[in-house]
C-alpha cells in the first residue's frame, strides 16, 4: 500500500513552510528516513526525511510552494504500484493540500480557513473561493477588495496572489464609474491627479549582458517582511555615540576565562546586556502595537540578526535574556550565531523576539537605519568600534583631547508607541549602561 508523505509541523507555532527543493525526483529509491525534500520556515531550512523506504511513486507540490502542515507532498510505494489508491486526481487537492502559490510570509494572527460560496457582482457564477492566503487577504483587506470579485487561475479556481495583483491593476486603469461598488465597503477615494503629477512606474533596467538570479525563498521572504515592515509602521531613527573603553577593558580582563569554558567572549553580547537593561527600564519599547492598545511584554525576547552571507539574513532569539547574565548571553550569542551559519536552527528559535539588535559594524558600517522587525516596537543598530579623538573632562572640569573606542547607537522605532523624547532616553541609558560598564 502506498505511503503518504506529509508535510510536518515543524514548531510549535509553526503551521507552514516553502518547499525550497525535493532531494529525489520522480522514480527514484528512498531508504527510511533518507532525507528526502527541504522545507524552509522563517528562513530556516529544514530537511524531512523519507517516512518509509520505496519508490517515489509522485510528487504532488512543486518546489517553491507554500504548503500547510498535514498537506499531502508525495506518495512512496513499490514499484508498479498506483499513486494515491482510491482518490482521484481531481479531488486530492481538495482532500489533502490547502497550499499557496505566493511564498510570502503570513501574520501571526491570520486565520487560515476561509471557505466562502458567492455570486459576484461581475457575473462570474457561484464558486468556492476555498483557502485564502493570507497574502492574498492582506493585500484585499488594504485595498477593500471583495475576493468574490476576482477570478482565480489557481488550482481548482483558488485565488492566487498573482490573481489579485492583475485585478487590482486592471481595476485602477478603468474609469471611475465603470469600478465595483461592493456592499458595505466604503470605496476608496481616487485622487485626481494633473499630467505634472501623474507617478511614473519605475520598469527595470534591460541591458544585453543581464542576468537573473532566480529569488530564493529566503530573499523573497525579506523582501516581504521589509516592505511590509515599512508600511506597517511609521519609522523614526535617532543616533547617539558612546565610549567602550571600560566595556573594552572588561573584556580584554575575562576573555580568558570565558574562553576556558568555551565561550568567545564577544562585543555582541554587552550590547545584548546593555539594551535588556534598558528595557527593562524603559518597558514600553519591549512592546507591540495593537489596535486594542500597546502590548507591553514583560519577558525580553532578544533577537540577534545575523548575516548568512548572500544567502540573506537571519534573527536567531535568546528567550528571557533578562534572567542571563554575561556568561549566559554571551554563551547564547554564540550558540545561536554559530547553529544559524550552519542552517541548524529550529523554526521555533527565530520566533517571538520582542526586541531586535543589528551589528551592521562587523562589516564596517558607522552607523545606519535599521528597518523594523515586525510586530516590535524598535531596533538597536550597533555600528563599528572605532578608535576616534574626543573631548574629554576630568572631575575638575578641565577638558582634555584623548583617543578612544567609539561607536555609533542607532534606534530606528515605530512613532506610534514611542515619541522621540522616549526613545532618546532608552537609547540614553544604552549609552549610559555601555559607558559606565
Amino acid at each position: 500500500m502506498p505511503k503518504q508523505v506529509l508535510m510536518p509541523q515543524l514548531g510549535e507555532s509553526v503551521i507552514e513552510g516553502t518547499l525550497t527543493k525535493w532531494l529525489k525526483a520522480k522514480g527514484d529509491h528512498v531508504d527510511e528516513y533518507e532525507p528526502l525534500l527541504e522545507i524552509n520556515t522563517d528562513k530556516v531550512d529544514t530537511e524531512v526525511p523519507s517516512p518509509a523506504a520505496g519508490i517515489l511513486l509522485d510528487i504532488l507540490i512543486p518546489e517553491g510552494t507554500v504548503v500547510r502542515a498535514g498537506s499531502i507532498l508525495a506518495w512512496i510505494g513499490e514499484l508498479g504500484e498506483s499513486a494515491e489508491p482510491g482518490i482521484p486526481a481531481s479531488l486530492h487537492a481538495a482532500q489533502a493540500g490547502q497550499f499557496m502559490s505566493s511564498a510570502a510570509p503570513a501574520p501571526e494572527n491570520a486565520l487560515l480557513n476561509t471557505s466562502l460560496v458567492a455570486e459576484s457582482s461581475s457575473g462570474m457564477q457561484p464558486s468556492d473561493l476555498g483557502f485564502i492566503s493570507p497574502v492574498v487577504r492582506r493585500i484585499a483587506q488594504e485595498n477593500n477588495l471583495d475576493l468574490r470579485q476576482v477570478p482565480g487561475s489557481g488550482l481548482g479556481g483558488r485565488i492566487t496572489k498573482q490573481d489579485v495583483l492583475a485585478y487590482l491593476e486592471s481595476r485602477s486603469m478603468a474609469p471611475v464609474s465603470e469600478q465595483p461598488v461592493v456592499q458595505g465597503v466604503r470605496k476608496p477615494e481616487i485622487p485626481v491627479l494633473d499630467a505634472q503629477s501623474t507617478p511614473t512606474p519605475f520598469l527595470p533596467i534591460s541591458l544585453p549582458d543581464d542576468e537573473i538570479v532566480p529569488l530564493t525563498a529566503v530573499r523573497r521572504m525579506i523582501a516581504e517582511h521589509m516592505v511590509f515592515s515599512e508600511r506597517t509602521s511609521p519609522h523614526v531613527t535617532t543616533v547617539m555615540e558612546t565610549d567602550l573603553s571600560r566595556v573594552v577593558t572588561h573584556r580584554q580582563a575575562n576573555k580568558d576565562a570565558f574562553a576556558r569554558d568555551g565561550i568567545n567572549l564577544t562585543f555582541t553580547a554587552y550590547f545584548v546586556a546593555a539594551a535588556t537593561s534598558a528595557l527593562i527600564t524603559y518597558p514600553i519599547v519591549n512592546s507591540s502595537w495593537s489596535e486594542k492598545g500597546v502590548i507591553i511584554h514583560h519577558t525580553v525576547n532578544m533577537g540577534i540578526a545575523t548575516s548568512l552571507g548572500e544567502a540573506g539574513l537571519i534573527v536567531p532569539v535568546i528567550r528571557s535574556a533578562e534572567s542571563l547574565s554575561l556568561l549566559g548571553l554571551a554563551r547564547s550569542v554564540n550558540d545561536l550565531a554559530e547553529r544559524a551559519r550552519k542552517r541548524q536552527l529550529k523554526p521555533d528559535e527565530v520566533k517571538g523576539g520582542t526586541f531586535t539588535i543589528t551589528n551592521h559594524g562587523i562589516t564596517g558600517s558607522l552607523f545606519a537605519a535599521p528597518i523594523i522587525n515586525q510586530p516590535q516596537c524598535a531596533i538597536l543598530g550597533v555600528g563599528a568600534i572605532q578608535k576616534r579623538v574626543v573631548v574629554v573632562s576630568d572631575a575638575a572640569g578641565n577638558d582634555a583631547l584623548a583617543i578612544r573606542p567609539m561607536v555609533y547607537l542607532s534606534l530606528t522605532f515605530d512613532h506610534r508607541i514611542l515619541d522621540g523624547a522616549m526613545a532618546d532616553m532608552f537609547l540614553g541609558e544604552v549609552v549610559k549602561s555601555l559607558a559606565n560598564w
